[in-house]
């Protein structure tokens, strides 16, 4: 459409000047008259001034002064920094990319800019508001809800403004929150630092939510995943530590306000990086004891389950928790019979249960719900499958056989080849080990040397199809490196026929190998350089 080009430093001075003087509106329309043809007679005079006509309701003519753009105009009422303006500019930048791609960064930087100016306008009234109503450090005898009120206010407009800045601000929290409770008496010291996790996390999940569209999207939502497993891992540390017959007799309402507050998050549905369902459960598990309670929050459960215009991911959320009070009676399959409503069923929401079968070793109770989970661990993450099966290998040891084991391997293939190899190398089972490795079509040259020298030991002949298989996929790539890497297998597979005294096979096999490929040339000379053909 237009072949004037002019220096790349003047299009980034325009486009600068776009992001500061112009206004989204005649951004927008002015690439729709660009789109649309209406710039026309574009021309650069005396090297420093762009002239164009613009059509809209009349022909404009505009001016752009590339060395001061303040001298810019157009003929228009407005003047300058106009839509007519702004179409000239995205008539000089097609001659460098896509104008659409342009307005998509210049829509980007003005959202950007308004959020922070309404940030800093925020965080400036709320500075000002809260210099007069400024709260004092947390006290033993005050309730959680005052200590969290302090927690915000102390990280009140915190911004996030690198991808580091998730792990700075846990590692803020910790320096500057834990210290206050530092000489205050256990379990309240403990409860104490649980509520400045559950800080951390409710962070966590306004962070995500408000960087979802934002630049930083992808960095904020790995840091987010991040701090949110260091704060399971502490609270899984913590939790033992809680005493709640304690805190039950000396500080109930405290303990009330922390079920409470953790129900709150872990009941919504959202979309979190915190596993809020895991930290509820747990927190009631160790509550179990507590008949009158349990029955209340399971009514409580009921009544929300009740209304039919929630959300599937909160009634998920509820189908949980309401399951999780029938597995902590014992009652497992009533608990799976709820868990069948679920809309989408994931694996990982339910090693809670497995965690506890293996720290009370239960093994027939593991293997249940083991089997239950199945079909959604099939379309598990890989760290999720991982957990699945290692929990499988600690309970089929304690079956009389691992036929149902072999079954879930080979149905979870090619996912499971890394455990089921490492279980059949295990249990010495090294034919079906052979057969695996030539079904997923393994090299030798990419299996641990110890694994083949155990098989060797045990019986030469189970290799020889492994390498055999091996040496046909070389010469099929049919390049010099890969007829030199077969030859290499070769010498190894010549090894095994001579340890199994069977030389004259060997003979017979190389033979009808190099007769196979006899028009391969290259090949022919790798043999003769082995010695292996004359």
């Amino acid at each position: 459409m237009l072949k004037l080009q002019i220096p790349k430093n003047r299009i980034n001075y325009l486009i600068e000047r776009m992001q500061h003087d112009f206004d989204l509106a005649a951004l927008e329309t002015g690439w729709e008259f660009f789109h649309k043809g209406r710039v026309r007679d574009v021309e650069l005079l005396d090297g420093v001034e762009v002239h164009a006509d613009v059509r809209g309701k009349q022909t404009y003519k505009v001016t752009i002064d590339l060395d001061s753009f303040a001298k810019s105009n157009c003929s228009c009422s407005l003047g300058a920094c106009c839509k007519h303006m702004a179409a000239t500019i995205y008539a000089l930048y097609a001659s460098y990319a896509r104008p659409e791609l342009l307005l998509q960064q210049l829509r980007q930087a003005k959202l950007v800019k308004k959020r922070q100016q309404s940030a800093r306008t925020t965080a400036t009234a709320a500075r000002t508001e809260k210099k007069l109503d400024r709260l004092e450090p947390p006290k033993p005898d005050q309730p959680p809800a005052a200590w969290q009120r302090y927690f915000d206010q102390q990280f009140y407009g915190y911004a996030l403004t690198q991808q580091n800045s998730i792990e700075l601000f846990y590692n803020a929290v910790k320096d500057s929150l834990m210290p206050i409770a530092a000489d205050w008496d256990e379990p309240l010291r403990s409860l104490y630092t649980l509520h400045v996790l559950l800080f951390v996390m409710r962070k966590i999940d306004q962070f995500y939510a408000d960087t979802k569209s934002s630049y930083l999207s992808y960095y904020i939502e790995t840091g987010s995943k991040t701090v949110a497993k260091q704060c399971m891992e502490r609270f899984a540390e913590l939790l033992p530590a809680l005493n709640f017959a304690e805190l039950l007799e000396e500080h109930e309402r405290a303990l009330n306000e922390t079920t409470a507050l953790v129900g709150e998050f872990a009941l919504d549905g959202k979309e979190s990086p915190v596993e809020w369902l895991l930290v509820y459960r747990s927190i009631w598990w160790r509550l179990e004891n507590q008949r009158q309670r349990v029955e209340q929050e399971r009514k409580r459960l009921e009544l929300l389950r009740a209304n039919e215009t929630l959300m599937p991911r909160k009634r998920d959320a509820l189908l949980i928790a309401l399951a999780h009070f029938d597995v902590m009676q014992g009652d497992d399959q009533k608990a799976m019979s709820l868990l069948e409503q679920l809309s989408r069923r994931e694996a990982k929401d339910f090693f809670l249960y497995l965690h506890r079968c293996y720290e009370l070793q239960q093994w027939n109770r593991m293997l249940a719900w083991l089997r239950w989970l199945l079909p959604s661990v099939q379309r598990a993450q890989q760290e999720e499958l991982r957990t699945f099966c290692t929990y499988w290998m600690e309970a089929v040891g304690h079956q009389p056989d691992d036929g149902e084991w072999v079954d879930v391997m080979i149905a979870l293939l090619p996912r499971t080849y890394y455990f089921y190899t490492s279980y059949l190398m295990k249990a010495q089972r090294y034919k079906s080990w052979v057969d695996l490795q030539i079904s997923n079509r393994v090299s030798p040259l990419n299996l641990y040397a110890m694994d083949l020298k155990a098989v060797e030991s045990s019986d030469p002949a189970l290799l020889l199809p492994l390498y055999t298989q091996a040496v046909e996929r070389c010469i099929n790539e049919k390049n010099r490196n890969a007829y030199k890497t077969a030859v290499k297998l070769l010498k190894k597979l010549h090894s095994y026929y001579k340890k199994l005294d069977k030389e004259n096979a060997w003979e017979e096999y190389i033979y009808r190998l190099a007769t196979r490929y006899s028009r391969l040339r290259a090949l022919q000379e790798e043999l003769r350089k082995g010695k292996w053909i004359p």
